[in-house]
């Protein structure tokens, strides 16, 4: 019989427990309890902890190694739980009521006197929620009965998380209990956008788009970001990146590179290994393979990523902002 209970502080494993009506307390009394526990979403894997328990948020910095100035985003069940914690607008309502449940997190002012932890905002007066449209995301969320602050569970500053093995080959033991709910469908994090001012501002891109925003609540600015006070995940310069170097807009690959590649690349020559994100082109299957197929090639022990371009347009917007990213200088 599989032993899905906690692991004892001296295991050099976590629990995993699986996405069932029997597994799925069992990850909820371990978030009750303070633990961490990773769990999937639409979007990626997410390291939950107890948003409202000091020591349970702490716990997510010290197991990623993230700066204590990056704030966490909290997930929540629906819109109504979402009320107890952050202030909607006009604005944030309308987004709310089009795409959530879904990959939008919201920035919204923090209450007066708020229960949740101050390190999840990193001490600002904001909050970023959002509502996962995952069902085991939900009914951990429904079942744990607290906000969840939820960061992607790898090491901060590498490749997120799309499936349980690249969970526990990032944390090991950093982690409590690992809910296997196989593959993310979505494949990159959330949209963010900062709605705390009068004017809406895209924090990060996802696959929300802009101009499906704007038609909601007008026009929305792109943010510039400041990585020394980012105000949601995703705004630090160096993010999402690979052991390996990373090479961006390549048309073609030295023997000692591996390639990732983008449509037809039959014409397109070198690399000692290659993937492609989408033999057609499709930009919704490249953000759904593009974690996973960094960390495949980081693994075939190249010296640099090459990688292909890949238009600007679409899905391609967060894509994009990914692989810069990933390719940024490194401290």
């Amino acid at each position: 019989m599989t032993d899905h209970s906690a692991p004892d502080t001296g295991e050099k494993r976590p629990a995993l427990i699986p996405a069932t009506p029997a597994g799925i307390p069992r990850a909820a009394e371990l978030l009750r309890s303070g633990r961490l526990v990773a769990f999937p979403t639409e979007t990626v894997y997410g390291l939950g902890a107890d948003a409202t328990d000091d020591r349970a948020v702490a716990a997510i910095f010290a197991a990623k190694g993230r700066p204590q100035f990056n704030p966490l985003i909290v997930h929540v069940p629906d819109l109504a739980a979402a009320h107890s914690w952050g202030l909607f607008d006009d604005r944030a309502h309308d987004l709310a009521t089009q795409f959530w449940p879904g990959p939008l997190t919201m920035v919204v002012p923090r209450p007066a006197n708020s229960a949740l932890s101050l390190l999840v905002s990193a001490g600002l007066d904001s909050i970023a929620i959002r509502v996962p449209n995952h069902p085991v995301a939900q009914a951990i969320l429904r079942a744990a009965g607290k906000p969840i602050a939820a960061p992607s569970a790898n090491r901060s500053g590498a490749v997120s998380p799309t499936t349980p093995h690249h969970v526990l080959e990032s944390l090991g033991d950093r982690v409590d209990a690992i809910v296997t709910g196989g593959k993310c469908m979505v494949g990159l994090e959330s949209t963010v956008i900062d709605l705390t001012g009068p004017e809406a501002v895209l924090l990060r891109p996802g696959a929300v788009l802009p101009d499906e925003m704007e038609r909601l609540i007008g026009p929305i600015r792109l943010s510039a970001g400041d990585p020394a006070a980012p105000k949601s995940p995703g705004q630090l310069a160096s993010h999402y990146a690979p052991n390996a170097a990373v090479r961006l807009n390549a048309s073609s690959a030295e023997e000692d590179e591996a390639f990732l590649t983008f449509g037809p690349d039959r014409f397109v020559f070198g690399g000692a290994t290659r993937l492609n994100l989408s033999l057609e082109g499709d930009l919704n299957e490249a953000a759904a393979n593009l974690f996973s197929h960094l960390r495949s090639l980081d693994q075939s022990g190249a010296r640099r990523i090459a990688v292909m371009p890949i238009p600007e347009v679409g899905l391609g917007m967060a894509i994009n902002d990914r692989l810069r990213r990933a390719a940024a200088p490194r401290s």
